[in-house]
């Protein structure tokens, strides 16, 4: 299936600002990255410190899990945010693992956090890139991430797994030379039992699959186009929610529901890097990357509370730093299985907010009572 760019299967309403979704922040942290929520503990990170919280209302208070050593100069990077950002120091993505193992992408490498340790050791030196976007666990602690490098020649890429909790890695899947530029993100929908594949970045190589859990079949679902580029997409049970990634048009959200019916929900000002889902109410945020149709200089925060109607709730605009040194302005979300009604994200390269740690709590705007009802 391939997504028109000019018109949907269904056409976009326009964005609507009277779903009565809302957002009330409870907590701000200087100098944070969340990560990973696991079920109410949500994890995060401080240079190569690993941090975790329980977040309560009323109290927050963060305890070190463990560290990683990078090399002697990354130390020092990391050590203010504007080295922090030039070299993309610290923690990029992490898994956690019903067993308790901790998988970690980092600058140059995968790492694995055993039970009872306090170090992350390397279990893997990425020969390309510098990091994937994205870890991706099966329900059965196998775990997934695909090669994610700029690939002008478009060699072949390869999706990496393991099945021994982070220990090693073998190539389970390879996507050959032509087909695809990089693997953007892979993602577990539990209502199918399945992953979405998300690729790109031009033409044919801009692509949703789904994958079977052990990677024997792997099928395109949406293909063709910009429209069909994608780095955030959100299971739910009604269906695949996903929002394009492409400076060259105009981006949207988009429903696939479970019949493969597609439906443009909402035009947004941006590329989409991140999505996630707090309960019911389902949330992605956008960059800032300068391009002839993204003129906006805001990122910002979309938020539906059924999926239907879509809000930008909280917008920042791009520090005056430049992009193509000090990283696009972003938010990032904390990705996992998030159990608490929290919406915890990163504000970077964002005026007044740099690297900056945000905790919310969604409301649902009651017309009757005129309040926030959970």
């Amino acid at each position: 299936m391939a997504i028109p760019s000019e018109e949907s299967p269904r056409a976009a309403p326009p964005l609507k600002t009277s779903s009565g979704l809302s957002l009330t922040c409870i907590a701000r942290f200087p100098k944070t990255r969340v990560l990973a929520w696991d079920g109410e503990v949500l994890y995060a990170s401080r240079g190569y410190r690993l941090l975790r919280c329980r977040p309560a209302e009323t109290s927050i208070r963060w305890e070190e899990v463990a560290r990683f050593s990078p090399v002697w100069w990354r130390r020092l990077t990391s050590a203010s945010r504007l080295g922090y950002r030039l070299m993309r120091d610290g923690f990029h993505a992490l898994v956690v693992l019903p067993s308790g193992e901790l998988i970690a992408a980092l600058p140059g490498v995968i790492a694995t956090l055993r039970p009872g340790e306090r170090e992350f050791q390397v279990t893997h030196v990425l020969r390309r890139g510098t990091r994937p976007l994205n870890i991706a666990a099966a329900p059965d602690a196998r775990v997934f991430w695909g090669e994610y490098f700029d690939n002008p020649g478009r060699d072949a890429v390869h999706v990496y797994g393991s099945d021994d909790r982070g220990a090693s890695w073998k190539v389970v899947h390879t996507f050959e030379k032509g087909a695809i530029r990089h693997v953007h993100n892979i993602v577990y929908d539990r209502w199918e039992d399945c992953f979405w594949v998300l690729t790109g970045d031009v033409g044919a190589e801009c692509r949703i699959l789904r994958a079977a859990l052990d990677w024997s079949r792997i099928e395109p679902v949406i293909s063709g186009n910009q429209q069909a580029r994608a780095v955030a997409a959100v299971p739910k049970e009604d269906g695949l929610y996903f929002a394009s990634d492409t400076p060259l048009e105009q981006n949207y959200i988009y429903k696939l529901d479970r019949r493969r019916n597609l439906t443009r929900l909402a035009e947004i000002h941006a590329s989409v890097l991140c999505g996630c889902a707090v309960g019911d109410a389902i949330f992605f945020t956008t960059m800032v990357e300068p391009s002839a149709v993204n003129l906006d200089r805001a990122v910002a925060v979309y938020g539906s509370a059924d999926g239907t109607a879509w809000t930008r709730l909280k917008s920042w605009n791009k520090d005056g730093w430049p992009e193509n040194l000090f990283q696009y302005g972003n938010v990032s979300l904390a990705t996992g299985n998030n159990s608490k009604n929290l919406l915890a994200f990163t504000t970077v390269a964002a005026e007044g907010c740099d690297l900056e740690a945000w905790l919310w709590r969604p409301g649902v705007r009651s017309a009757a009572l005129g309040r926030d009802g959970l």
